[in-house]
């Protein structure tokens, strides 16, 4: 069960009879479901993650489990996508001496990667790159993926690093338990080489230390 709080930021006050859509991850669309008069609209699906669109705008994406408050200042603001402010703090270039690169289609345009699959620009991220670049390593993705892949970006968003191993499971193992947050299923879920490598690959993240 998920349930959707939308109001206003300044007010408080509840937005009613406003349409609620659900994609998740799998690209099942739910919805549109309109909020009650407390501005809330519950959805009776398993914990997921995906995202939530307002209006018809995106505002949220994540897990998707429990209460998520939804705060605007009016309707007409422009939301956030899962580039939002996250992509924002990446930019810059990762080229060093001697780097060969690679271009992968993404979207119709050519993105350059080196020759491993990390982004030369990480501001070139996007979810369809995550699509592209793991269809290149064999990398069927589920919703777990997405899961630690949106974690290592706001992690790196908010910390100015990538998350250490310790980080990741302290996080998952809170979420899904001991059994699925620990490091042997986080590489089962990343193989070709953990989710510091590989996972990072896909967030659009640096080389951590000592991969040059």
């Amino acid at each position: 069960m998920i349930c959707i709080r939308v109001t206003m930021k300044f007010s408080g006050a509840p937005l009613k009879r406003t349409p609620v859509e659900l994609l998740l991850d799998n690209q099942q669309l739910i919805g549109p479901t309109p909020t009650d008069r407390s501005g809330k609209v519950c959805f009776d699906i398993p914990v997921s993650s995906g995202k939530i669109f307002v209006d018809g705008v995106e505002r949220y994406q994540g897990r998707l489990d429990g209460e998520i408050a939804i705060e605007l200042w009016d309707l007409t603001e422009s939301g956030n996508n899962s580039e939002g402010a996250v992509a924002d703090a990446l930019n810059g270039s990762n080229a060093y001496h001697s780097m060969s690169t690679r271009k992968i289609m993404v979207d119709g345009q050519e993105v350059l990667t080196d020759s491993e699959g990390y982004l030369v620009n990480p501001g070139d991220w996007s979810e369809d790159f995550v699509r592209q670049q793991a269809k290149q390593e064999n990398l069927e993705l589920t919703s777990e993926h997405w899961e630690v892949i949106r974690f290592l970006r706001q992690w790196f968003a908010e910390h100015g690093q990538q998350a250490s191993v310790r980080d990741m499971i302290k996080h998952f193992r809170k979420l899904w338990g001991c059994d699925k947050g620990c490091n042997h299923y986080m590489h089962k879920l990343f193989p070709n080489g953990g989710p510091q490598k590989q996972g990072n690959r896909l967030a659009g993240l640096l080389r951590t230390k000592g991969e040059h």
